[in-house]
């Protein structure tokens, strides 16, 4: 057989060898799927939400409040940081003092395409009494103000619902219990 003739059967017998019903079938092949989108109605949290609706049904064993309702415990903590974490999706608060809740409260946040800002504030400013420069000089009780454009923490209508101007509207007695544990500088968690 010539050099030429045994690589012609050598080509031959591979074809034949390929097209083989015995041949192993190739791999198949995996598609891959998008994974299903977060259905949290959350934008934005670390969690600090969950956790403080635990310790607000661990402490106060109550599911949740109507508008315009607050908890506030018999004994606060003298010792630790106050921090704040605000729900806008639930439209609650939580105050803790170190570990400790200490109070909770509905609220009113902003309302569409007023939206409160998500985000980690401190207080900047506190006023007992303050009045709104952009609107109608509305007041503003025991006014803890966020960031610089005016958005607050303080007293005022809590119907159930976002309804603001993008501040933290509080029941006025908890807005002032508030007032009182907190200091400029203490944190403010937003979670939406």
């Amino acid at each position: 057989m010539t050099r030429s003739a045994w690589f012609a059967a050598l080509a031959i017998g591979a074809a034949t060898l390929a097209g083989c019903s015995t041949a192993p079938k190739p791999a198949a092949v995996a598609v891959a799927t998008p994974a299903p989108a977060d259905l949290s109605p959350y934008r934005w949290t670390q969690g600090d939400s969950a956790k403080a609706h635990e310790a607000f049904v661990a402490t106060f064993h109550k599911p949740g409040m109507k508008p315009g309702e607050y908890l506030w415990a018999t004994a606060i903590p003298k010792d630790g940081d106050t921090r704040v974490v605000v729900d806008l999706v639930t439209q609650m608060t939580y105050v803790f003092r170190g570990d400790a809740l200490v109070g909770a409260s509905t609220i009113s946040s902003g309302k569409q395409g007023k939206e409160t800002p998500l985000g980690i504030w401190p207080i900047l400013e506190k006023r007992k009494f303050a009045r709104s420069r952009k609107y109608d000089n509305a007041p503003m009780p025991f006014m803890q103000r966020l960031d610089e454009y005016g958005i607050a923490l303080h007293g005022g209508n809590n119907p159930g619902y976002p309804a603001s101007h993008g501040c933290v509207r509080l029941p006025l007695k908890f807005a002032e219990k508030l007032f009182s544990l907190t200091k400029v500088g203490s944190v403010v968690v937003i979670e939406g």
